[in-house]
């Protein structure tokens, strides 16, 4: 079995969990899962989790996340891109400094509505299944951290931006948001999904390009190891006599550990074996002085 991450970059048409199902074809396993939903007429990088890297999706889904959305004023739809019906039209006036203005307002995050073409569970459903059925439910406003905005293009009523945002951000809420504070009706016309973390679209591949990685029996050879995911944690090795703690996910002493340790009270560190095999993310707790699995991330045979 293979464990670890796929960069995949998902083309439009796909939906995410479209995505998985192919991957399931072309790895030979069924333990797969993703990062965080795109929508089927976006495209961009969406991390795929293999064997025990699927313990990692909910904790990727939570990174930063890098988009280049495409917005055009003067028209408005049900789903807030330009897949939707269009329910209101009219000619904009603002200009790109009135644009420019209105992002800044955005920059630091706010509180969004989830929109109602979205996969968000509400009493049970998802509220594009409500969507579809003609039903509208009360939203209430999520905190949405926005860390930067800015301008890649302004051909009016057409405008690119670029957005560094955290969890839970729909673009095309943000892009519709924009241009209401701007006095004007909006609609996301495209997006791409640039970055999520450290996984970026310059190294994603498509599920044509992996099936061609596959079909050259190099498959292995594009599995990004589970622990690229936590490279910025610092790492500590077991000592031997110890392996069977580490085997079993117990908490570890301070002397159980090859390297000194210097950690404050909740940092987290990735923690290997004596043979250098990455086993898993622990905690420090500084009453007892020891470390505390966060996670363990065995090898799936």
């Amino acid at each position: 079995m293979l464990n670890g991450l796929i960069n995949v970059y998902k083309e439009p048409g796909y939906t995410s969990m479209d995505v998985c199902a192919v991957l399931r074809g072309i790895t030979g396993q069924k333990k797969i899962g993703h990062t965080g939903t795109l929508d089927p007429s976006a495209e961009g990088v969406l991390p795929i989790c293999l064997g025990n890297a699927t313990k990692l999706c909910d904790m990727l889904e939570s990174k930063k996340k890098e988009y280049v959305a495409t917005f055009m004023l003067g028209k408005k739809t049900d789903t807030l891109d330009i897949t939707g019906e269009v329910l209101e039209e009219r000619k904009p006036k603002a200009s790109k400094e009135d644009i420019e203005a209105a992002i800044k307002t955005f920059i630091g995050g706010y509180e969004q509505v989830p929109p109602m073409y979205s996969a968000k569970f509400i009493n049970g459903q998802r509220l594009y299944e409500l969507a579809r059925k003609g039903q509208t439910v009360e939203r209430k406003p999520v905190f949405v951290d926005i860390y930067d905005i800015k301008i890649e293009e302004a051909d009016l009523p057409h405008v690119t931006i670029r957005v560094l945002c955290g969890k839970g951000t729909y673009i095309r809420s943000l892009c519709e948001d924009i241009c209401e504070k701007c006095g004007e009706l909006g609609v996301m016309t495209k997006l791409i999904r640039t970055a999520v973390d450290h996984f970026t679209s310059d190294k994603a591949l498509t599920i044509k390009q992996l099936e061609t990685v596959r079909d050259e029996g190099r498959l292995s050879e594009v599995v990004i190891p589970t622990e690229d995911a936590f490279f910025d944690l610092p790492r500590f090795t077991v000592k031997p006599d110890f392996r069977k703690a580490i085997d079993n996910g117990n908490k570890l002493k301070l002397s159980m550990i090859k390297e000194y340790v210097s950690l404050k009270d909740g940092d987290r560190c990735r923690i290997a074996n004596d043979e250098g095999t990455f086993m898993g993310v622990y905690y420090y707790e500084e009453k007892e002085r020891a470390l505390k699995p966060f996670k363990m991330f065995l090898e799936i045979k």
